[in-house]
């Protein structure tokens, strides 16, 4: 099995495990070995779905603001873990071609494997809910009509991503490539960095 299908493979799982509740403060019970790849990429998938339904449940118009407020803090959180656990996702990479003698012509690419696989775990998400309502029954044929054109562009889209992981993966591996794992270094959830709260210390 190629990697990224792999990939997909425990995506849609955590999707689905997700939807069995459907409910934001569902429980995480994470079915792979703790601290391997595949546990790491379910928890992601998970984060990442957790997330994605916070988003929709952010934009009711008759929100409450205290609770927008609570909300929007809960999904910065959420954007910090995941983030997160895609540089853990580079480390465990980065560590398995350690040994790998960059070849004088190797070149580094615009992104690194974890964030494209982050890509791959969103387009996943994407996946699940416009099949959702390519298939709306209480939504009109031109409405499932649209959906099922987006949903064929989307998949579309996952092969071709799939592709690309796979391809730069073989290209590290055979030296071809090199790869860097830096730090997002995110200013505004760092105290001394983020000058409204620093400000705040000092007073």
């Amino acid at each position: 099995m190629k990697f990224t299908d792999n990939c997909n493979t425990i995506f849609n799982r955590a999707i689905y495990d997700y939807h069995v509740a459907d409910n934001v403060d569902a429980p995480l019970n994470n079915p792979y070995g703790e601290g391997s790849m595949d546990a790491v990429l379910y928890r992601k998938c998970w984060i990442d779905t957790v997330q994605w339904h916070l988003e929709d449940i952010i934009r009711d118009p008759g929100i409450d603001p205290v609770a927008a407020l609570q909300l929007k803090r809960r999904i910065d959180r959420s954007n910090q873990e995941r983030t997160d656990l895609v540089e853990d996702i580079d480390s465990i990479l980065r560590d398995k071609y350690k040994g790998v003698n960059p070849l004088p012509e190797a070149t580094i690419n615009t992104e690194s494997p974890a964030w494209a696989i982050d890509r791959l775990s969103i387009l996943a998400l994407k996946i699940y809910h416009m099949r959702e309502q390519a298939t709306r029954q209480d939504a009109g044929e031109e409405h499932r009509a649209k959906c099922s054109a987006k949903l064929e562009v989307l998949l579309e889209q996952q092969q071709d991503l799939g592709t690309a992981i796979c391809q730069l993966l073989d290209d590290i591996a055979a030296g071809r490539k090199y790869m860097k794992v830096y730090r997002q270094m995110k200013m505004y959830n760092d105290p001394a960095t983020n000058p409204v709260l620093y400000a705040r210390k000092d007073k």
